[in-house]
């Protein structure tokens, strides 16, 4: 697995969107926060549309150091240089993506609540594990909730946990705070009224506190 991926931060994911240019200028604004990763997640258009914006989205990536990850599709992962995949229940195995993609490729797999689908996960040689939704989701409205204790209870895992599902600025804190190492969002960042400003924010949670403690007095 490469070592060259932020293991903690921000992981955007991107919004379903037809038009193809509005979706690049949106992502690229937010690559200047450098998130840990971007995520294209597109279920809805043609596979030549969603090679395309992969593309595109590859592209601006690399000129932003950012790794791409392409939600559930081996294929087009290949197809446009990207870092790596995510897998769902449905998709794909760990085996398959690795053969396809390589050693250094990152595997994601969503573990939903399950601590031990995330450790069959890591053995089988996931580079990260995700857990949620932990809040209500417009983008998965039916998807199983999971405890803030999975993170506390997943802590001696091997690989960076991703927190999944309904983040946003108001309750991302106490998902850092139980040791999630990655914030996956979607709405909260692409629908905000300022995006730019809660990205920063959420990559915030992750910056160290040096400074403001330097300011204590003892």
């Amino acid at each position: 697995m490469s070592d060259l991926w932020p293991r903690r931060g921000l992981y955007l994911i991107t919004p379903e969107c037809a038009d193809d240019c509005q979706l690049l200028q949106s992502v690229l604004r937010l690559l200047a926060v450098r998130p840990a990763l971007l995520q294209y997640r597109c279920k809805s258009l043609p596979h030549t549309q969603r090679r395309a914006q992969a593309l595109a989205l590859a592209g601006a990536c690399a000129d932003h150091g950012v790794g791409l990850i392409v939600n559930d599709d081996l294929e087009l992962a290949v197809e446009v240089g990207a870092l790596g995949v995510h897998l769902g229940r449905d998709d794909a195995s760990i085996a398959q993506a690795r053969a396809v993609l390589g050693p250094g490729a990152v595997i994601g797999v969503s573990c939903y609540d399950d601590i031990v689908l995330a450790q069959h996960a890591i053995a089988a040689g996931a580079s990260y594990v995700a857990f949620g939704a932990f809040f209500a989701s417009a983008t998965k409205p039916r998807a199983r909730l999971a405890p803030l204790a999975v993170l506390h209870a997943s802590a001696g895992l091997a690989v960076p946990r991703v927190a999944i599902g309904g983040i946003s600025a108001d309750n991302a804190g106490p998902l850092v705070d139980a040791g999630a190492d990655l914030l996956a969002v979607i709405s909260a960042v692409f629908d905000a009224p300022d995006p730019l400003a809660v990205a920063r924010h959420l990559q915030s949670l992750y910056q160290p506190l040096s400074s403001e403690r330097n300011q204590e007095t003892p």
